[in-house]
């Protein structure tokens, strides 16, 4: 048992997570977060937009095509974007280096979702749609990503008060 255990710790570690009673920094601000996320919801929906536009614009066969309509990418998005915005806390609450762990999950994020991009694309779905849906799924991941670390970034954690600094040991002294 122990030696799973120690493969956890050191997973862990390298993953810069620690689950002790205090965490090493302090949660972003609650304003700053519902802002990160409100323009990462907008951010991204524009973003959704406007590459609707483009695909449409070069590849005028992509007219009409199911996954371009706002509604059917509007719902994934808004999903998508409100479970990274409440994992950007958990993250903060975990981790020793939240930006450092939380951009990696981003990335391993994005990579599992352009999954189903490439099985409908298996499935018989134009390629030129099923790319613009993996730039899609990009850009939501960029701005989403910077819009939490940047508009919403962690905070140092509160200075010990002077009172509860323990005292000095008689080796140190």
């Amino acid at each position: 048992m122990a030696a799973s255990s120690d493969s956890v710790d050191r997973l862990f570690a390298a993953l810069h997570i620690e689950l002790g009673p205090t965490p090493s920094h302090r949660q972003p601000r609650q304003f700053r977060l519902v802002l990160a996320t409100v323009l990462s919801i907008a951010g991204s929906l524009g973003a959704d937009a406007l590459l609707v536009v483009v695909a449409t614009h070069v590849f005028p066969s992509t007219k009409g095509y199911g996954h371009f309509q706002f509604h059917d990418y509007a719902r994934l998005t808004v999903i998508g974007v409100v479970i990274a915005c409440i994992g950007w806390p958990v993250v903060v609450r975990i981790s020793t280096a939240p930006r450092w762990l939380f951009f990696r999950l981003a990335i391993a994020v994005t990579v599992v979702l352009l999954l189903p991009d490439l099985y409908i694309w298996h499935q018989g779905q134009p390629l030129r749609a099923v790319a613009f849906l993996m730039l899609m799924h990009l850009a939501i991941a960029v701005i989403t990503y910077n819009a939490l670390v940047r508009l919403a970034p962690t905070r140092r954690p509160r200075s010990t008060p002077w009172n509860t600094v323990p005292p000095l040991s008689q080796e140190s002294q």
